[in-house]
């Protein structure tokens, strides 16, 4: 299960490195399968894109990563609805939200959001 964690936790880094790069295209679309203000059902989750989405919105100037930015959360909030709603992976969930905030907040510390 922890191999399971940290494959979780290089993604979701992975995704974040992605967002925080330069633009590969402005006219990206999020992914279709969760919408934008879907719950993924776990507080953890919900908490996080919660909090993220506010400072990518009130803080990113900078059109461009701001679209990529939106564009990194929509993939993990439709990732992490698929996984919660798989009871085998479901449980670990909580742990690599929590992780992703945490890895998050360093990442974007230069924003001075309000996590």
């Amino acid at each position: 299960m922890s191999k399971f964690l940290l494959l979780i936790a290089c993604v979701l880094i992975g995704l974040l490195v992605l967002a925080c790069g330069a633009p590969t295209n402005r006219n990206a679309e999020a992914p279709s399968t969760v919408s934008a203000g879907e719950k993924v059902g776990i507080a953890e989750c919900d908490n996080f894109i919660a909090a993220y989405e506010s400072c990518v919105a009130s803080k990113v100037t900078d059109e461009a990563a701001r679209a990529n930015m939106r564009t990194s959360v929509a993939t993990l909030r439709s990732d992490w609805k698929k996984m919660a709603d798989n009871p085998q992976t479901r449980s670990a969930l909580t742990d690599a939200c929590k992780r992703q905030r945490q890895t998050t907040m360093i990442a974007m510390k230069g924003f001075n959001c309000a996590w």
